[in-house]
């Protein structure tokens, strides 16, 4: 299956956390705990899966480091859309239960970067000598 909304929630009974989980624009409680489209032709997640968590190792705020998380589907529930042509053919519900694990926080890999990303090669060339500075490694 191609395009699918993902949404993992905690299992209506899950209690854990659940203090902090606030839908940002609102401030309202929520029990959802992650959310994306997913363009691949990849199985849905099965029970098992576990989420994975992002951190900001140097402060920056921006994600340097992630771990397989403390959240693990317990079930997956499918709904294919009905209308053709949507923007997703299925939404895809994972519930998951809190079950802690202890797992190292991996760098994040560094950004491949191609002439396919910018319109032109003067502006991807530009780009290539800003980068060099910072002491990337570019593909």
């Amino acid at each position: 299956m191609g395009r699918k909304y993902m949404i993992f929630r905690a299992e209506w009974t899950e209690e854990e956390g659940a203090d902090n989980r606030l839908l940002a624009h609102t401030g309202a409680y929520t029990d959802i705990l992650a959310e994306y489209f997913d363009s691949s032709n990849a199985p849905i997640p099965a029970p098992g899966y576990r989420l994975l968590e992002f951190h900001s190792a140097d402060g920056s705020g921006s994600s340097t480091h992630y771990r397989t998380g403390d959240w693990e589907v317990v079930r997956v529930e499918e709904y294919p859309t009905a209308i053709p042509n949507n923007e997703f053919e299925a939404i895809v519900v994972g519930y998951c239960k809190y079950v802690p694990a202890e797992t190292p926080l991996i760098p994040m890999p560094k950004a491949q970067v191609s002439i396919d990303s910018f319109g032109d090669e003067s502006a991807y060339q530009e780009f290539l000598q800003s980068e060099a500075v910072k002491d990337y490694t570019l593909v």
